[in-house]
């Protein structure tokens, strides 16, 4: 009986006012079918639903765009739910991934997070031309967003399974050494050398401790 209700008000009210004029409609419409496709996705996680968010990423109003990255971020954080997402996937990757270039900053930054969540949870979702084009944000003077971006270069170049910290002492045999070596190689092929402060500013949350490894650095530095 619940299913029915809901498929009810989805029928009677969301086919007919997810395209409503006034944006806090289409906006409150995204919302809730995120987080109906995240709390019954029985029910609710198939394209015949994840399709309207997927055409509203492209709505002219940042605050429905923004629902739309905020819901699917509830679904592509649960790894029960992404082998379920393929589909969808495939057909709007190209669209979140040009994102982070959004006018709205509060938009860029979400679809920057949602492609962290994507590229934890979904295996070889993101191709290195991808990879590389996202990587470019921790130069941007918009800084919550280089921080993003910094979190998504730091966990997919400079931070691999089994790295661990460097113990005091371990000198040049460290996991750090490696992980300097893969940053300053990522900074000298970027070619964008006056701005090396906005790298390390967006790295400083997730890589402080390697960039203050100053026992690290001197060894590479005497080689």
């Amino acid at each position: 009986e619940m299913q029915n209700m809901m498929n009810a008000i989805f029928k009677g009210t969301f086919l007919n006012r997810y395209r409503d004029v006034i944006p806090e409609i289409r906006a409150t419409c995204m919302e809730e079918i995120g987080s109906w496709i995240k709390t019954y996705p029985d029910a609710f996680l198939n394209d015949s639903y994840l399709k309207y968010i997927g055409w509203m990423l492209y709505d002219k109003q940042a605050e429905v765009r923004l629902k739309c990255l905020l819901g699917l971020q509830g679904i592509y954080s649960r790894k029960e739910l992404v082998s379920r997402m393929d589909l969808f996937t495939s057909r709007f990757k190209d669209r979140i991934v040009s994102m982070p270039l959004d006018k709205d900053h509060e938009v860029a930054v979400q679809a920057m997070k949602l492609l962290m969540l994507m590229s934890q949870n979904c295996e070889d979702v993101l191709s290195a031309e991808d990879c590389e084009t996202l990587y470019q944000f921790v130069y941007t003077t918009h800084r919550p967003l280089a921080v993003a971006a910094g979190e998504f270069l730091y966990k997919r170049l400079l931070s691999h399974d089994g790295d661990e910290v460097q113990p005091k002492g371990g000198g040049k045999f460290g996991a750090s050494t490696d992980q300097l070596k893969r940053l300053i190689r990522f900074f000298l092929e970027s070619e964008l050398h006056k701005h090396v402060a906005y790298l390390i500013d967006s790295l400083w949350d997730w890589a402080g401790k390697l960039l203050k490894d100053w026992e690290c650095m001197t060894t590479l530095l005497l080689k």
